[in-house]
């Protein structure tokens, strides 16, 4: 994909994203969705969608934290908070904007990171990124998938708003996730080929074993024994007839 490419596109006017001019913040944020992207081997389509709605929660990759205090969550049990003071401590962050002890307790142990305990974690641009691309994908948000509205011949960008805020401006971010899928196609973005499969190992040979002396045949054995005796009692015969003759 040629990223320069990308940015060009999306800052032409016409696009109706950010006309002429990106910020090196905007950017970074960008590069890092990018990074994910493509190592997740996320479609284009679904790339797109996820663009589309980082952009408008974010405002325009602007700020990693809701600009109003969170007060006006208080007490929702809904988003699980139940005691005081979860408003503002859980107020929406990163680039999908997550809000609530419910949604940061989750996601405090999808991440492995105290998230309840340093709410601000949220918005730290790895962590960030994780919960926009994974949440949006395994429908952690509101249990509605991307791949259910985006995927294969599905392209339903407005339904698929029902997976991070049911229908709250679906048709405005489905306008942007379409301005997005316009300029990564305009860069040659491709999801990545699947890794090659793993060559089957192949097994050691044998150790080569020092062939063992084959054992007598028994017959062979056998009349071995028997000439073995019948020369033992000649000998002794010829002993006793020797001594009575005193031979």
């Amino acid at each position: 994909m040629d990223r320069s490419r990308f940015y060009a596109a999306l800052r032409r006017r016409e696009s109706g994203i950010f006309g002429t001019s990106l910020s090196q913040p905007q950017i970074d944020r960008m590069e890092a969705i990018l990074n994910r992207l493509d190592a997740k081997r996320i479609m284009l389509e679904q790339a797109a969608y996820i663009f589309g709605t980082a952009y408008h929660e974010s405002d325009r990759f602007r700020t990693m934290e809701e600009y109003a205090s969170g007060a006006a969550y208080e007490g929702r049990k809904t988003l699980g908070n139940t005691q005081p003071g979860d408003g503002k401590r859980f107020k929406g962050r990163g680039f999908v904007q997550i809000t609530g002890r419910r949604n940061y307790t989750d996601w405090a142990k999808r991440l492995g990171v105290d998230l309840v305990g340093n709410p601000a974690l949220a918005a730290r641009l790895d962590h960030a990124t994780t919960i926009l691309i994974d949440g949006m994908m395994l429908g952690t948000f509101t249990g509605k998938k991307l791949p259910g509205y985006v995927g294969g011949s599905k392209k339903d960008y407005v339904g698929a708003r029902r997976v991070v805020n049911g229908t709250d401006r679906a048709a405005m971010i489905a306008t942007y996730a379409r301005a997005f899928e316009k300029a990564l196609v305009e860069a040659g973005y491709s999801a990545s080929a699947a890794p090659p499969a793993p060559a089957k190992p192949v097994s050691a040979p044998a150790p080569v074993q020092k062939p063992e002396a084959a054992p007598a045949a028994p017959e062979t054995a056998k009349r071995g024994h028997i000439s073995a005796l019948v020369a033992l009692i000649v000998a002794g015969l010829m002993a006793a007839v020797a001594y009575f003759t005193g031979g």
